[in-house]
Formats: structure tokens, sequence, C-alpha cells
């Protein structure tokens, strides 16, 4: 789950991706998949483009919702200042050295999820490790929208 830790954001209703669930903390981010309506949010996963990312959905969206599928707006915390800290869980092994450096949201396609950063990833780079607060935990800021570092791994 990330976590704001410090900076300053807002918060915006913006269109979900319907019959997707959610865990509040997920990182989230514009769907531009062509297979799928475009502009809407899904959670971030391994092969999301970084320059997708917006921010993080504030409530836990599950299939059992009584509008679950339904198209409707839903709540996104987004910084609105560059270099926003977010505190959130790390796969494993995170280390001194790792800050600096951009890693993954976790491929929850394949069991992860979108409120983990996969530190043996750097693909994508959706975050930037800034502190290490233990080795299953961390401080990131989220590689985003105009704010974020560029086309980072989006290639």
């Amino acid at each position: 789950m990330f976590r704001r830790i410090q900076g300053r954001t807002k918060f915006l209703w913006l269109p979900v991706l319907t019959s997707t669930t959610f865990t509040k903390g997920d990182v989230v981010g514009w769907d531009q998949d062509e297979t799928t309506p475009a502009g809407k949010i899904i959670r971030m996963r391994f092969d999301t483009l970084t320059l997708n990312v917006v921010g993080v959905i504030r409530h836990t969206i599950a299939a059992t919702d009584s509008d679950y599928a339904t198209a409707r707006l839903v709540e996104v915390e987004v910084p609105t200042e560059t270099n926003v800290v977010w505190e959130a869980d790390v796969t494993s092994g995170l280390v001194a050295a790792d800050r600096g450096k951009f890693q993954d949201i976790e491929a929850y396609a394949t069991s992860g999820d979108a409120g983990t950063v996969d530190r043996g990833a750097s693909v994508r780079d959706h975050v930037q490790c800034v502190k290490v607060v233990s080795t299953t935990k961390g401080h990131f800021i989220l590689n985003a929208g105009i704010n974020g570092f560029g086309a980072v791994g989006a290639a």
C-alpha cells in the first residue's frame, strides 16, 4: 500500500475501468491499452507505461461492491508538486544502495499487486527510491505525469 509521507497532493475524481478490483493504496494510471476503453483508471502493473502513472487510489473496490460493474468516478490522490514522497512495501531486500534507483510496481498479473514495489525490476521505472526504511519498506517518488522524470523505461 502506498501512503503519502511528505509533499502536497490533491484528490481528483477520475473515471475507473469497470469490473476491476483495487486495493486502497494501489498506484493507478491511465489505461491506454487498445483492447480496452482508453481514458479510464487502472491499477498500475509491470507492463503499464510510466507516462500513464496518475496517483494512488483512496478506496478499495471489491468484486462484491454494488457498483463494481458501473461506470463511475473514483477518488485518486495525485501529487501537486514534484518529489512527493510515498511509503510503500517492497518485495524484499531493499538496501541503502537502492536509494536513487528506479523500480517497477510489482507484476500483479503474476501474483503481485499495485501497492508494492518490485525491488528487482527496473523496466518501466514507475517509482524512484529515496529512503530505505527496512528491507521490505521504503520511501519513493512516483514517476508520474508531467512532474515525472520523463519516458524512463517507457520504450
